[in-house]
């Protein structure tokens, strides 16, 4: 049947420029895409199924059958012929920051570069990031409110995002970004550019913890980021810092916990690490300086380590970033080494800041992970693993479903893969040769026709 697809040729390739198939009418799913001899990673399997039709309608795969597949009468079908082409979920990024990632740091600093255009920038990698087959990102910190909404709605086109809004931070701390010299509103001063453009908030003591967790709340974070710890690209906290006393933690702890949903922390040391988890937090992002002991009670405890294999420095960057990074880079084996060997609930993220020319890599960052797991595993890790997380948000998680696998019932977000990636990782580093459809939520956001 004819397709209703709306799109523009770029390069041979279909690019939807609108939400296409899965629309739904007041009566319930209007449409259908019918993905036939496909071959299927289901998100878990070390192997590809046998030559399967998967049947989705409207934002659901109702059917996957190695028989024929008659669609229901009275819907509008889209038939996807997959030449034993591989259909997999599609990825799961745990570690974005969509807006700050798609400006430089000195840019989103400088009080000339107007809010509108940050936006922008930021829809712009959003729109990018889905083309890329990220069809799921968690947002860990950042004012991506706005940008959420306006894809939520399909006034946009991205990923379905899990934010936290603006990262909490103390003082002094990894999300503390004023210029050398600039005042604290409370002593002086006035908020600084990051505060007034929601991309952190800068509180000290019990009360304002509170108030901070509680106003990304207010917006629709679907989890809490907190700085526990020094990081890399903040000046002014050296990576060995703990930062939060274990009381601050807890006010941001109970107030996530009195609304259903839970705490994640940017934490590398074993000390950070350890407080964090005494104050309940169930999630942690880095950890590549942390001592096995450590990893281990992350295990016993059932807490999440997001991880990330980052790059060195570019020579440009500041000596201060240059050098913490060469820290945090020559401890990324351990961390991932004692993870697997003592079965840590791991995630995989990015987290690519300030260097927009960076994002395309997005893909091969995967890559990276062939150091510790074999291709399946990186496989699973970034589409079933990774949507593990999303449980903690409880009545806060915008997308109730299941995401990350191929599988009955589960969310249609799913990607046509030109080869068997299992076979052959690589593949998914050249996402805009090698993934021929890329659908989320129901609708074909890319279809790239071949003989």
């Amino acid at each position: 049947m004819r397709s209703t697809i709306h799109a523009v040729a770029a390069g041979g390739v279909l690019l939807a420029l609108a939400a296409v198939s899965g629309a739904q009418s007041q009566g319930g799913p209007s449409t259908a895409v019918l993905f036939e001899n496909v071959r299927v990673f289901d998100g878990r399997s070390d192997r590809l199924g046998p030559p399967s039709n998967v049947l989705v309608v409207g934002n659901t795969i109702r059917t996957i059958s190695t028989a024929p597949i008659a669609p229901p009468a009275g819907l509008t079908v889209t038939r996807v012929p997959g030449g034993e082409r591989t259909l997999m979920p599609g990825l799961i990024d745990n570690h974005v920051h969509i807006v700050m990632a798609a400006s430089t740091l000195p840019e989103l600093l400088d009080p000339k570069t107007s809010y509108a255009t940050i936006e922008a920038r930021a829809a712009e990698e959003a729109r990018q990031m889905l083309l890329r087959g990220f069809t799921t990102v968690r947002d860990l910190g950042g004012p991506t409110f706005a940008i959420k909404q306006a894809i939520d709605s399909g006034k946009a086109v991205g990923p379905r995002i899990y934010p936290s809004g603006a990262m909490v931070s103390q003082t002094s701390g990894h999300g503390d970004f004023r210029h050398p010299g600039e005042k604290s509103r409370r002593f002086f001063g006035k908020p600084s550019r990051a505060e007034e453009m929601g991309a952190s908030f800068i509180a000290d003591g019990r009360d304002e913890v509170l108030a901070a967790t509680r106003e990304n709340l207010r917006y629709g974070a679907t989890q809490v980021k907190l700085m526990a710890g020094g990081g890399a690209s903040s000046p002014y906290d050296p990576l060995d810092t703990t930062q939060y006393t274990l009381d601050e933690l807890k006010a941001a702890v109970e107030a996530a916990d009195d609304w259903n949903t839970y705490v994640t922390v940017h934490a590398y040391t074993p000390r950070a690490v350890r407080r964090a988890v005494e104050a309940g937090v169930k999630v942690v992002e880095h950890g590549q300086l942390l001592d096995e002991p450590t990893i281990r009670l992350l295990a016993d405890k059932g807490v999440f380590l997001s991880l990330q294999a980052l790059d060195p420095a570019p020579p440009g960057d500041p000596e201060y970033r240059r050098a913490k990074l060469a820290e945090i880079v020559t401890g990324t084996d351990n961390a991932f080494r004692w993870a697997r060997q003592h079965k840590v609930k791991l995630l995989w993220g990015t987290d690519f800041l300030f260097n927009p020319a960076q994002n395309r890599n997005q893909n091969k960052d995967l890559l990276k992970l062939r150091a510790w797991f074999t291709p399946a595993e990186v496989l699973k890790l970034a589409t079933h693993d990774n949507a593990q997380v999303f449980a903690l948000s409880g009545p806060r998680n915008p997308y109730p479903g299941k995401l990350g696998v191929v599988e009955e019932g589960a969310l249609a977000d799913l990607i046509l893969v030109d080869g068997d990636p299992l076979a052959e990782l690589e593949l998914i580093a050249e996402p805009g040769r090698n993934f021929m459809v890329i659908m989320k939520d129901g609708k074909i956001h890319k279809y790239s026709r071949y003989p």
